[in-house]
């Protein structure tokens, strides 16, 4: 539960300070407004990836796995535009704090949101008494 916190209140610090440092992306609110940002990252973070799982299901279904052959490789090669992707959906959901001026901008900040999913989603070490 803690790290959940953490990996919450990172994800807004980043929202607050790190991606208005990127050109072509504007943030306008305050810490809270930030909070709010990382929440609406989370769920739509969230449908995004399950919306791309979807849809590698009914055209690996409906082609009887041939769609695999393609979709591998799009999935290993692409796994780190979903985070951008998210971004950008954000950006449209959220215009008045949250504005994105191109994919250029969303790729770099969902690179920077992809960093810090991995370094604060490492699996715990179990602890011995």
């Amino acid at each position: 539960m803690q790290r959940a916190i953490v990996r919450f209140l990172l994800s807004a610090a980043v929202f607050a300070f790190v991606l208005p440092l990127i050109p072509g992306i504007d943030f306008h609110g305050n810490f809270a407004v930030a909070l709010g940002a990382a929440l609406v990252f989370s769920v739509v973070g969230w449908l995004v990836d399950l919306a791309a799982v979807l849809l590698s299901a009914i055209f690996t279904v409906s082609s009887f796995g041939l769609a695999l052959l393609w979709l591998i490789p799009l999935w290993l090669l692409g796994f780190w535009l979903m985070p951008a992707v998210t971004l950008m959906v954000m950006a449209n959901l959220m215009p008045s704090h949250f504005t994105i001026s191109g994919w250029i901008p969303a790729i770099e900040g969902g690179l920077v949101m992809l960093v810090l999913g991995a370094l604060t989603s490492g699996k715990r070490s179990a602890d011995k008494d």
